[in-house]
C-alpha cells in the first residue's frame, strides 16, 4: 500500500497540465483550449481576472505579469507538471513566468514555430493563423522565434465576421460552422498565395477545433495548442515500453 501526503494548498490531486485562463466570456466548444473534453488526461485551470482580450490583444499590457506569476504559482502547489494558458499573446509573459517557476511553462502556442522550421526544406516557409494580425507585431514573435530560419506568412481573423462576433467582441454565442469556413478560408487563401507554406500554426486557442478541417483542405501539417500541450504532458509522464520481441 503506498502512503499518500497532503500537498500544501492543494484542493484536488492528479492534474497533468494547469490552463491559466483571461478574462473573458467566450464559448469553449470541444477541442478549445478552455474545455476539460479536449484532453485525455487531466487538466486543472486559474483565471488571471485583471488579463482581459483588450489588455493582451489590443493593448498589449505588460502589467499584470505579477498576476499571471502569482496565478502560475498557485497551480503549481496544486501539483501540475506543466502550465500553458488560453491566449498566445501571452507571450507576452512566458519569460518571466517561466523564470518564476520551477516546472515547464509554454504560454504561447508560437513557442512551436522554432521547432515547426526546423523540420521543413530550407524553401518551405510557415503559415500562421491569429487572432489580431495588426497585433501580433514582429517584437512579440521574436520572443518566441528569435532566429527565423524560415519566412512567416500571417492571416488574421480580426475582420472575419463569426470569429469576431464571437471571440473578439465577446458577444456570448459562437457559430462554429461559420466560424470554421473563414479559418478554412483564411488557410486556403494563404497557401494559394505561397505555395511553399509547408505546415500551419494556429495561434489561438480557440482554433484547435477547426485543425482537422483546415488540414483536409490544404494537406499541410497543422500545430496549436493541443499539440503542444499533448507534446509537453507526454514528456512529462513517460510510461514503460510492453510487448513481444
Amino acid at each position: 500500500m503506498a502512503i499518500y501526503e497532503v500537498r500544501p494548498n492543494a484542493q484536488s490531486y492528479g492534474h497533468e497540465i494547469g490552463v491559466l485562463l483571461i478574462a473573458c466570456s467566450n464559448p469553449f466548444p470541444p477541442g478549445d483550449v478552455g474545455n476539460a473534453w479536449t484532453y485525455n488526461f487531466p487538466v486543472l485551470y486559474e483565471t488571471v481576472y485583471d488579463v482581459t482580450i483588450d489588455s493582451l490583444i489590443n493593448e498589449g499590457d505588460r502589467s499584470m505579469g505579477g498576476s499571471v506569476i502569482a496565478a502560475a504559482k498557485k497551480l503549481r502547489d496544486y501539483g501540475v507538471k506543466a502550465i500553458t494558458s488560453d491566449c498566445g499573446y501571452m507571450l507576452l509573459f512566458q519569460k518571466e513566468v517561466a523564470a518564476a517557476l520551477d516546472i515547464p511553462v509554454m504560454l504561447s502556442s508560437l513557442l512551436q514555430l522554432p521547432f515547426i522550421a526546423s523540420t521543413l526544406a530550407p524553401h518551405a516557409s510557415i503559415g500562421v493563423i491569429c487572432a489580431n494580425r495588426q497585433r501580433l507585431v514582429p517584437s512579440l514573435i521574436e520572443e518566441a522565434y528569435p532566429v527565423q530560419s524560415r519566412p512567416l506568412h500571417i492571416a488574421g481573423l480580426e475582420d472575419a465576421p463569426a470569429f469576431r462576433h464571437a471571440i473578439l467582441d465577446e458577444k456570448g454565442a459562437l457559430d462554429s460552422e461559420a466560424v470554421e469556413r473563414e479559418v478554412v478560408e483564411r488557410a486556403v487563401k494563404l497557401v494559394d498565395e505561397h505555395p511553399e507554406i509547408g505546415a500551419i500554426l494556429l495561434e489561438c486557442s480557440n482554433l484547435p477545433p477547426y485543425a482537422a478541417a483546415v488540414q483536409h483542405a490544404t494537406g499541410r501539417h497543422v500545430f496549436d495548442f493541443i499539440t503542444m500541450i499533448n507534446y509537453m504532458q507526454a514528456a512529462g509522464r513517460r510510461t514503460p515500453f510492453t510487448g513481444g520481441y
